[in-house]
């Protein structure tokens, strides 16, 4: 027997038959209101007396309107708990559910294709549904038997398996974003497949690929800011899928909209979007859930290849490492050869007699001395790298003064620009008390030798230029705030370098040319040692040249212990009076 409905169990205060709701207008075959605990308010279905079925009151044990559906001469669920909670669901997400439900009444049951919809009032949350369906074929019912799921959704479970095995034979990103977005596309029929990336750091999304109908425009004609779509940074926020549908006018000619985000409030997150542009779309409860289980895909397809990238990239980077390095141990021991064989050389014609007076054996010995202290400085930079790497690089910093640092430098150095004939000039900066700087004074003095020593050693004619000048914008390092930076610059009119190399110049162990090092020698650790001397100190390093054959200028900064009085032309003009 079939729900019949009174003042008792309807909304209304009068008894509601068929032919007075009229749902037989509405073109479906079965078609029935409920509330939210299951109770009919309204029933009609075309076929009831085709099966027999009449419109007569079912006999309940108790007044409880629900308990009656599950008597064995009401038609209702079988599996009644599972029902009503599909119909909660429902109300709870405010949107419709396509289901799959086997009905039972006077010991026969029927198998329904259902969409269960909210029922929204004017004032309130919704607290019924409209249920709408037909009565599955024996085909339909076989498939529904044997998979526990019907045909569409059985060819649903093929695409995820179809995608899957696709964007698995690929750990390249586009491909398999291109894969995903033709696949997917072309099962669910839409008129666009999008995939969109977001980084948190960029406010922005990016189409990374598309799969697009022929009647329909490319997104690429348009210039989007896909960031502002309202729907697309729902999505990005949420575990679910979104659909919504456009009313007005849109430059792309949307009308429905599914988007699902592979992974929800990540770093890296990747939207796939469908749209319908030829009719407004209803996406079923399958349709959803299918296209959350390919992002779920998408996501661990794209995580492998990010771990495969990454991989291949420590890879080269290993092999470049390993290069860079056998490059430096080639290059160190002609290094460290040559001035142990001068040493040693020395050494026997001085122990065999071959000096001919004291002026001769002097000069062997301090031959020998000059080779012991390049060989020290080599083995001493070689020592500090490796104690930089292990951390073990412990600075004391003081106050310090720029004029004494610049000083040393000119008694250390010169003497070697002199010996090229290349000029040497130190520019202080234009102040009327000392420039104080905050550092270590060894490691400052070793860091203005490697630089000047470069320059020196690079350039064959014009000179060096030293110069430095000061920064009054407060800066902080190890929780300390100080006044300024004095910026010092040491530039040259050498060989140079070329721009695509510039920014490797600061590697451990790299060296623009390798026949240079011949040339030059050097085992291409100063400017790598300079660099992490400086940032130990609290400032940074850069270098700069216009290309090959044209100079180049190394500047380094330092903290400033406190701010010296800079030189105005007022008081310029005063220390000329006086």
């Amino acid at each position: 027997m079939l729900p019949r409905f009174d003042s008792e169990l309807s909304d209304a205060n009068t008894t509601l038959s068929a032919n007075e709701i009229g749902w037989q207008h509405l073109g479906a075959e079965l078609v029935f209101t409920q509330d939210i605990s299951g109770n009919y308010l309204s029933f009609w279905w075309s076929k009831a007396e085709k099966y027999g079925l009449s419109w007569e009151y079912g006999t309940c044990p108790d007044s409880n309107p629900a308990s009656s559906l599950s008597q064995e001469n009401v038609f209702a669920p079988v599996d009644f708990p599972a029902y009503i909670d599909k119909i909660k669901r429902v109300i709870k997400r405010r949107l419709p559910e396509q289901c799959y439900c086997l009905f039972k009444c006077a010991g026969t049951s029927y198998s329904f294709e259902l969409v269960i919809s909210p029922i929204f009032p004017p004032v309130g949350e919704p607290q019924k549904v409209l249920v709408m369906g037909h009565l599955l074929q024996e085909a339909e019912m076989f498939s529904f038997a044997h998979n526990e799921t019907p045909a569409a959704i059985y060819s649903y479970q093929k695409l995820l398996n179809q995608v899957v095995r696709k964007i698995r034979r690929s750990l390249d990103l586009e491909t398999i974003f291109q894969h995903t977005v033709n696949n997917v596309g072309e099962t669910f029929a839409v008129s666009r497949c999008l995939i969109l990336t977001s980084h948190t750091n960029v406010a922005k999304l990016v189409v990374e690929a598309e799969y697009c109908q022929s009647k329909c425009c490319s997104t690429a004609e348009y210039k989007l800011n896909w960031y502002q779509e309202a729907h697309l940074e729902q999505a990005l926020k949420s575990t679910e899928p979104v659909a919504v549908d456009f009313i007005g006018q849109d430059t792309l000619q949307r009308k429905s909209v599914l988007v699902v985000s592979t992974n929800c409030n990540s770093e890296d997150n990747v939207l796939i979007c469908l749209q319908q542009c030829d009719r407004y779309r209803y996406w079923t409860t399958s349709e959803m859930e299918l296209l959350h289980e390919i992002a779920e895909q998408v996501e661990a397809a794209i995580s492998l290849a990010k771990l495969y990238r990454e991989v291949e990239q420590a890879s080269i980077q290993a092999e470049e490492a390993n290069r860079l390095k056998s490059d430096f141990l080639a290059n160190t021991s002609h290094e460290l050869r040559t001035p142990l064989n001068g040493i040693i050389g020395f050494l026997k014609l001085l122990l065999e007699g071959m000096a001919d007076n004291p002026e001769e054996q002097h000069e062997f010995i301090e031959e020998a001395y000059k080779s012991s202290i390049h060989l020290l400085n080599l083995i001493n930079d070689i020592l500090d790298i490796a104690k930089i790497e292990a951390g073990k690089m412990e600075l004391e910093l003081t106050e310090i003064e720029l004029d004494e640092l610049f000083h040393n430098v000119d008694n250390l150095i010169r003497t070697q620009a002199v010996q090229k004939n290349l000029s040497f000039q130190i520019k202080y900066p234009s102040t009327l008390t000392p420039v104080t700087l905050y550092g270590n004074y060894q490691r400052l003095l070793q860091v203005m030798l490697n630089l000047v020593g470069n320059g020196i050693k690079f350039t064959q004619e014009g000179g060096i230029i030293i110069s430095a000048e000061v920064n009054n914008k407060k800066v902080e390092f190890q929780g300390i705030e100080f006044p300024g930076m004095a910026k010092i610059s040491v530039a040259d009119t050498g060989i140079g370098v070329s721009l695509e190399k510039q920014n490797k110049l600061f590697d451990n162990f790299y060296q623009v040319d390798g026949s240079r090092t011949k040339s030059y020698g050097g085992t291409g650790l100063g400017l790598a040692i300079s660099q992490k001397l400086v940032e130990a100190m609290g400032g940074t390093i850069s270098f700069y040249s216009m290309g090959d054959g044209l100079g180049s200028t190394v500047t380094f900064t330092v903290p400033l212990s406190h701010l010296p009085v800079i030189k105005t032309a007022q008081s310029e003009g005063q220390e000329r009076v006086n």
